[in-house]
């Protein structure tokens, strides 16, 4: 194993802290199934409250530390971002539109222009 694979579990503690949660996701999918005479919200809930316990679990292993790291980052990020106006969005749409619409017709013309060549000239056919 290498120094640069960080991204990969390492401990033990934490690998069977990620089954654990596989496992208690798909207890929650089985309790929404087996639960199918009682009513959808109690359903909903066993399957949601399994999601939550597994995302509980998985948040005190080491990638689940990293993957908050990251979101954290990721939104500090997002936060420095310069956002272009309303105006200056509109007006790269319909460039971006326009841009479309004129390659369609080349494409279009490119695509005519072949086919005359080939069935027109090279095989006589009209």
């Amino acid at each position: 194993m290498s120094n640069t694979s960080i991204e990969t579990v390492t401990s033990t503690a934490d690998r069977l802290k990620l089954a654990l949660a596989v496992l208690v996701i798909i207890a929650g999918i089985v309790g929404f199934s087996v639960l199918s005479a009682q009513p959808m919200a109690a359903r909903i809930g066993v399957f949601v409250g399994g999601l939550i316990v597994a995302a509980a679990i998985a948040w005190f292993s080491e990638p689940g530390r990293r993957t908050l790291s990251f979101a954290s980052e990721s939104y500090n990020e997002v936060k420095r971002v310069s956002w272009p106006t309303r105006k200056e969005t509109t007006q790269m749409t319909g460039i971006v539109f326009a841009f479309v619409a004129i390659m369609g017709i080349f494409m279009w013309v490119l695509d005519k222009g072949i086919e005359w060549i080939i069935y027109g000239l090279l095989l006589g056919w009209k």
